[in-house]
């Protein structure tokens, strides 16, 4: 227990630049108050004190602001950073070295008694205030970006942005066992902007190589530096 302990705080003390000592951790961290009381309802749950462990829970939710039922199986060294707004689902399942920031869902998309959330496979990091929904996998060592709505099944080392998700699997897939967690949220892709930006780009092309010099109609410029321009939009 003690061991479990140690590292739970070692792991919040890796993941986050803003804990400065293990005291600190242990006494103003929710989500690290809230997976030791699900280690407790989780437990309960299993040996059939179904009730005093839906209890449990739901004063830790009442009390951090973080609702993890406790039939959901949940690896080592979870990392739930500030906390508020987190809700897992019963059958959801989550594996070791994840970390997941507030207002992150693991729902279900059924009413049926089976399988219906989602599971996280190790070395996950899900962004602030993702949805993740149905009974779908996302692989090993993936990025989940801040307010994704993943609704299908991502491959390993993917990274999902959008509504609903798009997912990219990315080249880099060489891990080390003492590799730290991807916590660049800002190395995000725009799948979505990239994709038009490329297909005005070549619609431009086309038309050069059809009309020579001469454009008709309204033209939508292509970003530059990021960014568009706001007379190729009505705003």
């Amino acid at each position: 227990m003690f061991k479990i302990i140690r590292d739970d705080i070692r792991s919040v003390l890796e993941r986050d630049p803003a804990a400065r000592n293990s005291l600190e951790v242990l006494l103003c961290y929710p989500g690290l108050h809230a997976i030791w009381a699900h280690r407790l309802s989780h437990r309960l749950w299993k040996r059939g004190y179904k009730l005093i462990a839906r209890w449990i829970s739901q004063l830790m939710r009442n009390l951090t602001g973080i609702e993890i039922h406790p039939g959901a199986p949940i690896g080592h060294n979870f990392f739930i950073d500030h906390g508020m707004g987190v809700v897992i689902g019963e059958t959801a399942e989550v594996g070791d070295n994840v970390t997941i920031y507030h207002g992150v869902t693991l729902g279900g998309t059924s009413l049926n008694k089976v399988k219906r959330h989602p599971t996280i496979e190790d070395h996950v990091v899900i962004g602030a205030g993702a949805k993740v929904l149905g009974a779908i996998t996302i692989g090993a060592n993936s990025r989940i970006g801040a307010n994704a709505v993943v609704v299908k099944s991502a491959p390993p080392d993917s990274v999902v942005v959008g509504v609903p998700g798009q997912i990219v699997v990315r080249e880099h897939t060489l891990h080390t066992p003492d590799e730290k967690v991807d916590l660049e949220h800002g190395s995000l892709p725009d799948t979505i902007g990239e994709t038009l930006a490329a297909l005005i780009a070549h619609v431009e092309s086309l038309e050069q190589r059809v009309n020579g010099k001469d454009i008709y109609g309204p033209v939508l410029h292509a970003p530059e530096h990021g960014m568009w321009k706001a007379v190729d939009f009505s705003i």
